[in-house]
């Protein structure tokens, strides 16, 4: 019910901004999502970044915790259900999940049931988490498995960055990137790699 009433005031003051003639931006579909998906149970903390696509568990959403500052990327699935064992048990079997704060989790990536991925980890793209992952660990593959540490990764990460070629927003797509910046990018990374903010 809190959760209701704060997604109704959110509403209503977008409501009162509008009939008041000030400028009101509309809700993404995004906002929309997490908003209807709040209000049927999944606890979310603040700032989760949640890209195109994503599938949370609709039908059991208030088995589903995520923290704070969590990106999650495109046409990841969370799920809090397993209907494998309906046709054969006429159950089917559910089970929370947890995903921590300061949580990356790659694209394509399936977190299964039952499954808890601790504070500051990194899911690889394409990986099915059918376990827990503990805290400050990267995890990949399928079944995903801890392949280092988020630290170790971190520093190797900090001296290619030092190596590299940087690039301000300007070299991203949300800002009208240009197609003599783009070639400008490729040209500088050289077949390798590069940075941007």
């Amino acid at each position: 019910m809190r959760l209701l009433r704060q997604f109704l005031l959110r509403i209503s003051g977008r409501l009162h901004r509008l009939l008041a003639g000030a400028p009101v931006a509309p809700m993404s579909a995004v906002e929309t999502q997490i908003a209807w998906l709040r209000e049927r149970g999944l606890r979310v903390g603040k700032n989760l970044n949640l890209q195109r696509e994503v599938i949370i568990d609709d039908n059991h959403c208030w088995h589903i915790e995520i923290g704070d500052d969590v990106t999650i990327a495109p046409r990841v699935y969370i799920l809090a259900h397993d209907a494998s064992t309906k046709i054969h048990l006429g159950f089917t079997r559910v089970a929370p999940v947890k995903i921590g704060s300061r949580v990356f989790i790659g694209a394509h990536a399936i977190i299964l049931p039952g499954t808890t991925i601790g504070d500051d980890c990194i899911i690889g793209a394409g990986s099915v988490v059918s376990r827990d992952i503990p805290a400050g660990m990267i995890a990949a593959g399928n079944p995903a498995k801890v392949i280092g540490s988020v630290a170790g990764f971190l520093e190797r990460r900090r001296n290619e960055l030092a190596a590299s070629p940087q690039f301000g927003p300007d070299f991203t797509a949300e800002n009208a990137l240009t197609e003599e910046k783009k070639h400008l990018m490729r040209q500088r990374m050289n077949g390798g790699s590069g940075y941007v903010v």
